[in-house]
């Protein structure tokens, strides 16, 4: 993300080759919203709000970029609406007024290590397994150094949290940094031959929704209904992780996963909930500072963030009006 913008007239030209799935015909009023992966267990809360919002009227469409940037890009260009990710390097760096109206997810990632391993202290000088120079997880490298007063070892970068895994398995690497569902499935796996470090809290964001201010203000309409609906269902997911199954379409893109995936629903959500990955008021103020905070230490933002302005970054207005 860091280099995002100088990567825009080359991205420009991958983004149709990209776009790897498309629901339904396009419409001229139709909220188009850019994803910045294929649907999957992680995103069965985000299509539950959109059934309830399309019960309410908003009329939308989806399309699954391989990846954050081009998605961020789509959004840029205005081939799209709405997009994943939270793009802070491209928001201070472009001219165009993007802003973030709903925190997704919190930014919590696991540091994992083989057994002799019990702190992050101990990682100090080792080597670390990574997603990619400058991605999620180098940020977090960044953060954990920078707070616990120590340097990582040398860095290498395997993209996707399932490859990791299975690099950690078979002995490529001593530590890494895995998302909840693969921090599950390691310890699962190989509980006595891994640990999971304790890291501290992080209120910053991992995923959220974002959009061209002047598209927001001009559909506030449509902003409204899907805002309404996204804190609807997180705040009845904090009540009753459950929900997410129980109101997942079965011939929606969530519903036609594998049967092996809608069975662990329910305890993927029981858990993530109860490791506070979603905030039931959409993150708001709380998290655009802890996110100016966190991606100004990673490297994706220039400056002090205490003397940032958070409505450079989030537009709060349908947030707000959602939680009254």
């Amino acid at each position: 993300m860091k280099h995002f913008v100088q990567k825009m007239t080359q991205t420009a030209l991958a983004v149709p080759l990209a776009i790897a799935m498309t629901f339904t015909a396009a419409q001229a009023d139709t909220l188009k919203i850019a994803l910045a992966e294929t649907p999957s267990d992680e995103l069965a809360a985000f299509f539950v709000a959109l059934d309830r919002a399309k019960a309410n009227g908003l009329d939308y469409e989806w399309t699954a970029f391989s990846d954050e940037e081009l998605a961020v890009q789509a959004i840029l260009s205005g081939q799209m609406d709405i997009g994943f990710g939270t793009p802070y390097s491209a928001m201070q760096r472009s001219k165009a007024p993007i802003r973030i109206i709903f925190q997704l997810s919190k930014l919590k990632f696991f540091p994992v290590a083989v057994e002799e391993y019990t702190d992050l202290s101990q990682l100090d000088g080792q080597p670390i397994m990574l997603h990619s120079r400058g991605g999620g997880t180098d940020s977090i490298a960044n953060v954990i150094e920078d707070r616990m007063s120590m340097s990582f070892g040398d860095r290498s970068y395997v993209p996707g949290s399932s490859n990791r895994v299975v690099a950690m398995l078979a002995g490529q690497a001593d530590a890494t940094i895995l998302d909840l569902s693969n921090k599950n499935k390691i310890i699962a796996e190989a509980g006595d031959r891994f640990n999971v470090l304790p890291m501290f809290d992080v209120d910053a964001s991992d995923e959220a929704l974002f959009a061209n201010l002047d598209w927001i203000k001009d559909n506030s309409e449509q902003v409204d209904i899907l805002v309404e609906a996204l804190v609807s269902v997180w705040q009845d997911m904090a009540e009753d992780p459950t929900v997410i199954s129980r109101e997942t379409n079965p011939d929606g893109p969530i519903g036609q996963l594998p049967a092996e995936i809608l069975a662990e629903l329910d305890g993927f959500y029981t858990e993530a909930v109860a490791g506070g990955l979603y905030d039931p008021n959409g993150g708001g103020r709380i998290a655009a500072k802890a996110d100016l905070d966190w991606y100004a230490a990673a490297g994706q933002l220039d400056g002090n963030p205490e003397e940032m302005n958070i409505e450079d970054f989030w537009y709060l207005a349908p947030l707000d009006a959602a939680m009254k």
